[in-house]
């Protein structure tokens, strides 16, 4: 046995360090947390100051058993766990479960696995910060208490197998109350105007500075506009900079990682560790957008040797994320100099956005040259502003460039000569086009994340789990498109002197890849808002926050915080649990005019649903994507009772459209296959329907179900066995034995990966 025994969290980041310290050391892995709050019951003694009672789990006794066994053997013990107050806390449970002396135990912390990084931490050890470790112990504590506290009140006044916790709840609250005004939101028309311009020999476009609000007002504007003598009104001229991002914070590495790559935000935080357990990133848990001076030196002799002197400018940013914390480095290459990596094709492409990030943050301003021209008629007083942008040095620009916000686009890049007012300008076509305004935006998981952030929920820690607790874990929301609704607009254009007229259809609130609060998510935040506001307030979340950064700093004692937090809540949960109050969601939609009978939305056992009529003679139909009980009309809860459908017979059996939980399909005997989006099931004939037939029993004759869990199934398909959840497809890691999966293995590579589809198949081959 080596004379020193390291303990590592994981085997990938062992292999690693082993490399480096040599024969003398021995370095093996906790696998995580060795120890923890029992799964079934509360495990904290309320009475006895909130102390927590901890348990070994089954599935680490037996690796406990050979720490023990190494660490007796051992002269020196060094915990080597992550620098953060969760790795804090792993090194001092180790400490108490392996019986640990201090004299022969240090601590030793890094934020980068490099040589250099471990030597200089075992030359410089350290005792556990028991700040930390309390810091870590409240959070803990207090996220057991509001969820062992609050779940079964959900179970009891809206359904069984519900929950609740202290960040997860307030971050539904965050995308059920976008729902609300989105909903709320009423479209406004107006007409846009564009004309094709000709400047000086140069063409651009240019845009009316006045919108209409109706088309006899655009179409006025045309036919005034016939004859129009148009010129130069004015030019502004000026030169602006463009400044680098700074380097990758936890959360923006899984903002631009899900803009630029398509990643999940737990398939991000997967590859983030792995390349950090290689050795080839910083520590990838961060608030901070620090860079060590090692490092701004490398970026800075880097920068001046492959693009010049003239492209470094050396920086050091701020950060201004609320409540940030833990005084690392921001996520960097751990060698500037290595430009590629080996690995998987999504580790290259993660590691690739961090090098880019890191080397342009050091990269000197773009300068640009932004013109604006004003184009005047003699007939009306409104202008056509023609902007165009050039780039006079691209600095950082060469390398990198922003994901623009949604919603946001970039000037475009026409060129513009120089001009004088009263030039003449000629006019090719004026397009009048009808527009509506378009409602806020729904969150994507890079928004929501954005604005967890500024609103100080959670930690960077929390960010990823927290989402696909709420998606994959819950079903409080679910990722995918909004359709919108289509009106038909006019478009009006004036060429060659004459005014022409067509339509077209203009979708409203068209949304893709968006979090969608589904019925059940609307019930629990509703609830917990109208019997739990402190915990749903947002500044209160933040606030239990900086009580966690204040005993991390030693400014607060741990279960003073929690005992302040505990006896208010937990009267309104006694008061909860007593009073009769119970979600019964439900609302009166108006009758049906054939028959004169009550049309009222509910929410049941199996999910949002209308009912027509009452007693035994009552129909019922469920809601389809996408609708609510609070914002369905009587005309889509009509055409929901036209459903289920006989469509007719074929092989012997009725053919019947409908809609499920999770979209429309249709039955034929023991079959069911779900429609392709865009056909419906009130209109759908028998013909398409035996084609779709036909091909899924094509597909099923390559495929068998390995194991399935309800909804959740392991299918033995064509091209290798896959995971299928819903409508959603999830490819195996690779090596996994599809007979060996869990229930739990599956929910978890559901969310850590993102589902299999044509959008992302079409996108890997551009």
């Amino acid at each position: 046995m080596a004379e020193n025994l390291v303990i590592v969290e994981s085997p990938t980041k062992a292999n690693t360090i082993q490399k480096f310290l040599g024969k003398d050391y021995e370095v093996k892995s906790s696998r995580g947390h060795i120890r923890d709050l029992a799964e079934k019951k509360l495990s904290v003694d309320i009475a006895d100051g909130f102390r927590p009672e901890y348990e070994i789990p089954d599935d680490k006794k037996r690796l406990v058993s050979e720490l023990r066994k190494a660490a007796s053997a051992a002269k020196t013990v060094w915990l080597a766990s992550d620098e953060d107050r969760e790795g804090e806390a792993i090194s001092w449970h180790l400490t108490e479960v392996l019986g640990l002396e201090k004299a022969r135990t240090r601590r030793i912390v890094f934020h980068e696995i490099t040589k250099n990084a471990i030597l200089e931490a075992v030359e410089h050890p350290r005792d556990i910060d028991y700040n930390l470790v309390n810091a870590q112990q409240a959070r803990r504590t207090l996220d057991r208490l509001v969820g062992f506290e609050l779940s079964p009140i959900l179970w009891r006044k809206v359904q069984k197998g519900l929950s609740a916790g202290r960040v997860q709840s307030v971050t539904l609250r965050l995308v059920v109350d976008s729902e609300r005004e989105i909903a709320a939101f009423k479209p406004e028309a107006y007409y846009r105007v564009e004309a094709q311009l000709n400047i000086g020999g140069e063409k651009a476009r240019g845009l009316l500075d006045t919108r209409f609000p109706s088309p006899e007002e655009a179409r006025r504007f045309l036919e005034d506009s016939i004859g129009a003598v148009l010129s130069v009104g004015g030019m502004e001229e000026k030169n602006v900079s463009r400044c680098p991002a700074p380097p990758f914070t936890t959360s923006t590495l899984q903002q631009e990682a899900a803009a630029k790559l398509h990643f999940s935000l737990s398939t991000t935080m997967r590859l983030a560790q792995n390349l950090y357990e290689r050795g080839l990133i910083t520590y990838m848990r961060t608030d901070s957008t620090n860079l060590s001076s090692l490092a701004l030196g490398t970026a800075k002799a880097f920068i001046i040797e492959n693009f010049g002197p003239e492209y470094s400018r050396t920086r050091q940013f701020k950060t201004h994320s609320r409540g940030a914390q833990e005084a690392h480095e921001a996520i960097r290459p751990t060698y500037i100099q290595n430009t590629s990596i080996e690995g998987s094709e999504q580790e290259k492409r993660l590691y690739n956005l961090i090098w880019k990030r890191t080397v342009a943050s050091q990269m000197a301003d773009a300068s640009l040259e932004e013109r604006t021209v004003n184009v005047v008629s003699d007939k009306r007083p409104e202008k056509f502003i023609v902007r165009a942008q050039k780039v006079l040095f691209d600095g950082f620009l060469k390398l990198y460039r922003d994901t623009p916000e949604e919603g946001e686009t970039e000037v475009e890049a026409a060129r513009l000569p120089d001009v004088a007012p009263g030039e003449p300008v000629s006019a090719e076509a004026i397009t009048a086009e009808g527009k509506f305004t378009q409602p806020p935006q729904r969150y994507s998981d890079r928004t929501l994340i954005k604005k967890m952030e500024e609103l100080g929920i959670g930690r960077p820690s929390t960010y990823a789990p927290t989402v696909t607790t709420l998606t994959a874990g819950r079903g409080y929301l679910v990722k995918g498109d909004k359709e919108g609704t289509r009106a038909e607009v006019k478009v009006m254009r004036l060429e060659n002197g004459v005014v022409s007229e067509s339509v077209k259809t203009e979708m409203i609130g068209a949304e893709k890849g968006k979090l969608l609060p589904q019925e059940i998510g609307i019930i629990v935040t509703d609830y917990l808002c109208a019997n739990f506001p402190d915990i749903m307030d947002y500044d209160f979340t933040a606030n239990v926050e900086k009580d966690f950064d204040l005993i991390a700093e030693g400014e607060r004692v741990w279960n003073e915080v929690i005992a302040q937090f505990y006896a208010p809540f937990h009267q309104k949960v006694e008061q909860a649990v007593s009073d009769r109050q119970y979600s019964r969601i439900e609302r009166e939609l108006g009758v049906d005019p054939s028959d004169g009978q009550k049309i009222v939305a509910k929410f049941g056992q199996w999910g949002p649903f209308v009912q027509k009529g009452e007693g035994d003679k009552r129909i019922c139909a469920s809601l389809g994507n996408g609708q609510l009980i609070e914002n369905i009309t009587l005309e889509e809860a009509l055409k929901l009772f036209r459903l289920p459908r006989t469509v007719g017979e074929y092989e012997g059996e009725p053919v019947i459209a409908m809609r499920g939980r999770y979209g429309p399909f249709i039955k034929c005997g023991e079959k069911s296959v779900s429609l392709p989006r865009g056909k419906s099931p009130e209109s759908i004939s028998l013909d398409e329907c035996i084609r779709l037939l036909s091909a899924a029993a094509a597909r099923s004759a390559a495929s068998e179900v390995i194991k399935e869990w309800g909804e959740m199934k392991i299918l033995a398909g064509r091209y290798g066995p896959y995971l299928k959840y819903g409508q959603s497809n999830y490819k195996l890691p690779k090596g996994t034995d599809p007979a060996a999966l869990t229930e739990a293995d599956c929910l978890k590579i559901i969310g850590d990966s993102t589902p299999t589809s044509r959008k992302f198949r079409r996108f890997s081959k551009k």
